[in-house]
């Protein structure tokens, strides 16, 4: 009974926790999303915190500044395993010793080769008690960007598309075909305003010339717009590089396009980074962008772009904006020939958007 008690206890205050590190969401990247709540002996929650930004405190120690002296024999609850290394900020579990905090629930381990376990082992060594696992399920869908980007080395990918009702994203190819109603365009642009950056292939600077921009929603941070171009065919006019106070440009190419000085120059002179890929697959891309600190990327097409990550296996969420019109067998299909069904999305959610539908959801597990 006791037992039953005190797990429905720490589900409680680990859902608190768990809301104050969403309050983190599009600021923290590459760091993860971490809330964290101080609740003294007597049940009283005597402080509360976030990771408010990349660099500044740690959810623990805003949580255990709030405390104060209150955090003596007192139990903290947070999102992710407390760090255990010299970063950018000291070691949370130092000061969670300190403040004479007597046990940790925490949701998941920090999959952070630099904590992995080690904050855990430094608490227990200094007689605070641990329990993991209370609310990892949610704290592991919160941070599924920074678990992919520690345990893959990439970025974790969001494909999107808008499609029509038979499942065509234009209606021929290198043809421009508008598809999706106004209240579909605000939503993704509110999506591209929480992601570190958005994708697209040559082809679609070609045929579209789109600005990549997050238009009519707040961005605090600047979004990184990337271009795979295998062969440097980015007009040095394209409109995504008249937009340089939104974000950095980074054009992805091979070695070979590299070294055409008379490709790379006049791109370079417009204020693009072009940056090699060895070996020119989507995987090689994607770690040359983990490097930079990018943990999730919105992979916007085109088709040979999407076709390219899903043959890879790298695809970890689709979205769909799929529009009440139907463009034919001559259309360009999303995922041509490839086994894909939006009805086998692990945690489907279908949701009406003006005249359009949303269908979105992970296309494997991570945890």
């Amino acid at each position: 009974m006791v037992t039953v008690e005190r797990s429905a206890i720490d589900e409680h205050f680990m859902a608190r926790a768990l809301f104050h590190a969403a309050r983190g969401s599009g600021r923290t990247s590459p760091n993860p999303l971490v809330g964290a709540v101080v609740v003294s002996s007597d049940g009283v929650v005597v402080g509360q915190g976030f990771h408010e930004r990349a660099g500044e405190p740690h959810a623990e120690v805003h949580a255990l500044a709030a405390a104060g002296a209150r955090a003596r024999g007192a139990t903290l609850y947070s999102t992710l395993e407390p760090c255990c290394h010299h970063g950018r900020t000291g070691p949370c579990v130092s000061r969670i010793v300190d403040a004479g905090v007597t046990r940790v629930v925490a949701a998941v381990e920090d999959p952070n080769p630099a904590v992995c376990g080690r904050g855990f082992a430094f608490l227990r060594a200094n007689g605070v008690a641990v329990d993991v696992g209370v609310g990892a399920d949610d704290a592991i869908a919160l941070n599924r960007p920074f678990f992919t980007l520690m345990r893959e080395g990439r970025p974790f990918v969001i494909l999107k598309a808008a499609t029509s009702v038979d499942g065509r994203i234009a209606s021929a190819p290198g043809c421009r075909t508008p598809l999706t109603s106004e209240e579909s365009n605000r939503h993704a642009h509110r999506v591209r305003a929480e992601v570190d950056a958005i994708a697209v292939g040559s082809n679609t600077i070609l045929v579209d010339d789109p600005a990549l921009t997050a238009r009519g929603a707040f961005r605090e941070r600047p979004l990184v717009r990337v271009v795979f171009d295998r062969r440097l065919r980015t007009p040095p006019a394209s409109r995504v590089l008249s937009t340089l106070d939104d974000g950095p440009v980074i054009i992805v190419t091979t070695a070979e396009a590299a070294e055409r000085g008379d490709l790379r120059g006049p791109l370079e002179a417009r204020g693009a980074h072009v940056e090699v890929a060895r070996g020119g697959s989507i995987r090689a891309a994607l770690a040359l962008l983990a490097d930079r600190g990018i943990g999730s990327i919105l992979l916007e097409g085109g088709a040979q772009v999407h076709a390219a990550a899903w043959d890879e296996g790298l695809v970890d969420f689709v979205r769909l904006y799929v529009a009440p019109r139907a463009l034919g067998s001559t259309g360009v299909p999303l995922l041509d020939a490839r086994p894909f069904s939006s009805a086998e999305l692990s945690g489907r959610r279908v949701m009406p958007l003006g005249p359009d539908a949303l269908i979105e959801g992970y296309v494997h597990r991570i945890g």
